[in-house]
């Protein structure tokens, strides 16, 4: 078994250069958000749910993006109820959300 269930990375690259990127968005805000809802939904820690900020995942153009591993599935989000959505539908039943995946 792996040590996480999931494990989740969320972009929150800030260009130097003024080219888009996730934190221009809030990336870092929206990934804090997403750690404290996990301890509040119990799913985190060994064998549940590890919620990480990354660099540059290279998806600029359709950030801002998180991708859930071992799964692979890459979404993009707006605000805190597609968090909501990811991590009660994704992270704690196993259904995609396919909406908010790219």
């Amino acid at each position: 078994m792996s040590y996480y269930k999931h494990h989740v990375f969320f972009c929150t690259n800030q260009r130097e250069e003024g080219s888009a990127c996730c934190q221009d968005f809030d990336a870092q805000a929206m990934r804090d958000y997403a750690k404290a809802k996990s301890k509040q939904m119990d799913i985190a820690g060994v064998g549940g749910v590890r919620i990480n900020s990354a660099g540059c995942l290279d998806r600029c153009g359709e950030g801002p993006v998180l991708v859930v591993y071992p799964d692979a599935v890459w979404y993009s989000y707006v605000d805190e109820e597609d968090i909501d959505e990811i991590m009660e539908k994704h992270l704690k039943t196993g259904e995609i959300v396919e909406r908010l995946k790219i």
